[in-house]
């Protein structure tokens, strides 16, 4: 699901216009992101939690070159489903829907 399309889902389901919809969407994506430079995580109930982690400085090895290569640290968003959705990923088969990992 692209951008567009989940706009216009959720602007269905809301009973929200588009723009409206977009404008709501867009509100919820900058303040989480403003979140993110204050603290490292943001929890949203019912859905799940985005945490900021710091990956640290690691050497790794090209494997086309075989030369050794230093990666500097940086910082990671990662996401950790609630367990309902979990369950749902779980429970989900690779030919339930188009377009899935399985592709």
């Amino acid at each position: 699901m692209n951008n567009k399309e989940f706009i216009t889902e959720l602007a269905q389901r809301s009973g929200y216009n588009q723009r409206d919809t977009q404008k709501l969407v867009r509100t919820v994506i900058d303040e989480m992101t403003d979140h993110f430079a204050e603290t490292d995580i943001v929890s949203i109930p019912s859905f799940g939690t985005f945490e900021v982690k710091k990956r640290l400085e690691r050497i790794v090895v090209n494997p086309a070159t075989k030369k050794r290569m230093l990666v500097p640290p940086k910082l990671v968003l990662g996401f950790k489903p609630v367990q309902s959705i979990k369950e749902q990923l779980k429970n989900a088969s690779f030919e339930d829907e188009e377009g899935g990992l399985d592709e």
